[in-house]
């Protein structure tokens, strides 16, 4: 991963957590009902996670009571405005805008010398069965200080109330106790410390719960999709729902998609587009064999590129290039059909959102297309960025350096 560290490609906007904020962060772990973290130093994300901490815990979900309960923790106001790296539901991102828009100002005042612990609920207290994701809808979102600040400060303003009462003013235990609060806490008179109840209201979205469902509620009739197999096969059993469900490799997914006018797709037009340069070149790389050349350079120089084409037995030539050969037939017969000549995960990987989709709506189509169909590395990395860096990992360096120029390129 330091390649991609190297062009500011991996996690480049994680906040450095050091020193007392260490101390206050494990604080909000303890109250939200985790364990603290040994580390002394770590980084975070604008949600409060953290890849050193989940890596140290062994699970990238540290943050959740449950599927159903997440949580957040805010340190630092330079929290705002920064990327949720690990999101649990694609609206995580949109929740955390929302918290900052409407509490930014007392956030900043209040991690000046305290933490804050973000509980979402969903009104609901665990998931038993795949389909109970069709619950979310709203989100209310509570906010809790770390040493319980607010109701100490309810403390302060009541032992001054009680200073200001008859001669209460010469009572030197109740000196004592305001100077002591004071010490510990700071004057809290005159801090507003109140970041009340916000409520967050669900779409379409995608969920890491079930081994990953997307949920699409905005659209002709519901749609829930599963990655994970098995949830996928115990929730078919679920009459209770009036709903379609699919697995994500089930062909007929891609069929209900466009019937619904939810993706669409046009050879003619997509063959001209970078999007297209980038899946074939990728789709060239799955196939290379006995190179005498770095991958990089075979990508990159047209002519290398068109010699180990040639070197492709015929059925990769034929994948590879499958959507021009498609195009050159059609010219001459309407008779051939795509499935018969262009592969059946590069044609998928050629579809978009439809263009008629709220933006909000594209970038959730986006993501599922590309954990349909992970060809196009620029896509792969913008909206599947954990996906990403596992295959990444596998990738050999000059092929790692290609992806790096070609993401870097077109940011």
């Amino acid at each position: 991963m330091n390649k991609l560290k190297e062009a500011n490609l991996y996690r480049s906007e994680l906040i450095p957590v050091s020193g007392k904020l260490v101390e206050r962060y494990n604080k909000c772990l303890v109250k939200l009902g985790f364990t603290e973290t040994k580390l002394k130093a770590f980084h975070i994300d604008g949600m409060g996670w953290s890849p050193e901490v989940a890596e140290e815990k062994e699970d990238f979900k540290y943050l959740n009571n449950g599927d159903a309960n997440p949580h957040g923790i805010i340190i630092s106001p330079l929290q705002k405005g920064k990327p949720v790296y690990s999101p649990f539901h694609t609206f995580d991102r949109d929740m955390m805008k929302f918290v900052f828009k409407v509490h930014g100002n007392k956030i900043k005042d209040i991690t000046r010398d305290c933490a804050i612990c973000i509980d979402f609920d969903q009104n609901i207290d665990a998931f038993y069965e795949p389909l109970d994701i069709l619950k979310y809808n709203q989100v209310t979102i509570s906010f809790h200080l770390i040493n319980n600040l607010e109701k100490v400060k309810k403390q302060q303003l009541e032992l001054i109330d009680t200073f200001n009462e008859g001669n209460n003013f010469i009572d030197e235990t109740l000196h004592k106790k305001l100077l002591e609060s004071a010490k510990k806490y700071g004057d809290l008179r005159h801090r507003d410390l109140d970041l009340h109840e916000l409520q967050f209201t669900t779409d379409s979205f995608y969920t890491k719960a079930f081994g990953g469902v997307y949920l699409l509620r905005d659209f002709i009739s519901p749609i829930v999709v599963f990655e994970n197999e098995t949830w996928h096969n115990e929730a078919i059993k679920d009459t209770s729902y009036d709903v379609l469900i699919y697995h994500i490799d089930q062909p007929q997914l891609m069929d209900k998609l466009r019937d619904h006018m939810i993706i669409e797709y046009n050879l003619e037009k997509e063959v001209k587009t970078k999007r297209y340069e980038r899946i074939k070149k990728y789709e060239m790389f799955l196939h290379l064999k006995d190179l005498q050349h770095p991958t990089r350079d075979i990508l990159s120089d047209p002519i290398l590129y068109k010699s180990y084409l040639n070197k492709l037995d015929i059925e990769s030539r034929k994948k590879v290039m499958g959507v021009e050969r498609y195009l050159e037939k059609l010219e001459t017969s309407n008779q051939y059909k795509i499935a018969d000549i262009v592969d059946i995960k590069l044609f998928e990987a050629l579809h978009k959102p439809h263009s008629s989709l709220e933006a909000k709506h594209q970038d959730l189509i986006w993501k599922l297309l590309v954990n349909i169909s992970p060809k196009d590395v620029l896509y792969w990395y913008w909206y599947d960025k954990e996906d990403f860096y596992n295959s990444f990992k596998t990738w050999d360096d000059s092929f790692k350096e290609w992806v790096i120029e070609t993401i870097s390129n077109n940011i």
